[in-house]
């Protein structure tokens, strides 16, 4: 089912076949021999390839690669990604980057190849248990950060001032709960950064479709956002998606009333507010109804937070 309530996590793949012919000559140098199979994962927004390979030598790798065109942006994600991936240590749950070049003003990046798929949806909650468990070790085990990152609040400074940029803009449609509350929900946004601080490494996107789940583990892949801040920070950022995507409310599985969270809170649910509200970036077509819906879960949830009438 695929509606305003419940939007696809995907955008628009590239097929294997229109990767520039240098980098794909690059993938099959790597691998030794000329791709035999390629097949398009979907999920994810990025307007880049994604495909697992077979070479005809037996090799297999997943592989993403994205140009210039239509969306900029996506190449500088995808060269954070490169040097993140890289550095990551093994007792992270990612799959290995491989192999990583730039040719022709693509990036491609290799990875192993993982026997896993997304999770189910709606949530299953024996899944979403496994995926929860996985974040709170993943976030032990990356304490204190095993590499370098930015803060948090140097990553996100921008993006998180939702309320406040709102106080400036046409408000027309927005939540009257947020139209009448915007002035103390843009002073309640501005202390989200020291409210996320922190010591752990974090994926800082964490939805459905950046996990892969097999027999007995839980991979986390799409690694472009790292940065440090709370152990709790990836948890509580993933559950309004999870809500959206059939899980269980995010007061449910964060009861949590600590004010540093409602504030963090604050500054997603601002963030969504205001990106719904944007025309789509270009190569993203759906990410915007992705985001309002994630939204509305965010703004319920602060609403409860907060108590305010």
């Amino acid at each position: 089912m695929s509606n305003e309530t419940n939007p696809p996590a995907s955008g628009a793949r590239v097929p294997w076949p229109e990767v520039h012919p240098a980098a794909r000559a690059a993938v099959e140098e790597f691998l030794g021999a000329p791709v035999t199979e390629a097949v398009t994962q979907q999920g994810g927004f990025s307007p880049a390839a994604a495909v697992r390979l077979r070479a005809a030598n037996g090799r297999r790798a997943f592989v993403k690669a994205v140009g210039p065109e239509p969306n900029p942006d996506s190449v500088r994600l995808y060269q954070a990604e490169a040097k993140i991936a890289g550095a990551l240590p093994e007792s992270v749950p990612a799959p290995r980057l491989q192999y990583d070049v730039e040719v022709e003003g693509w990036v491609v990046l290799v990875f192993e190849d993982i026997e896993g798929r997304h999770p189910e949806l709606p949530w299953r909650r024996d899944e979403l248990d496994r995926v929860m468990e996985a974040v709170r070790r993943m976030s032990a085990a990356l304490t204190p950060p095993p590499i370098e990152a930015p803060p948090v609040a140097e990553l996100f400074g921008q993006a998180f001032r939702g309320w406040r940029s709102l106080l400036d803009e046409d408000t027309t449609g927005l939540d009257p709960w947020a139209m009448r509350h915007l002035g103390a929900l843009a002073e309640l946004e501005s202390g989200w950064g020291e409210a996320a601080a922190g010591d752990t490494l974090l994926h800082a996107d964490l939805r459905a479709d950046n996990l892969l789940l097999t027999e007995d583990r839980v991979y986390v892949v799409d690694w472009p956002w790292a940065c440090v801040g709370a152990s709790w920070f990836d948890f509580l950022g993933m559950l309004p998606s999870v809500a959206m995507q059939g899980g269980p409310p995010p007061q449910e599985l964060f009861p949590d009333p600590d004010p540093a969270a409602t504030a963090v809170i604050a500054a997603f649910a601002g963030y969504f507010a205001r990106q719904g509200r944007r025309p789509p970036p270009p190569g993203l077509p759906t990410v915007r109804a992705f985001q309002r819906a994630q939204g509305v879960v965010a703004l319920d949830w602060l609403k409860l937070r907060t108590g305010w009438a």
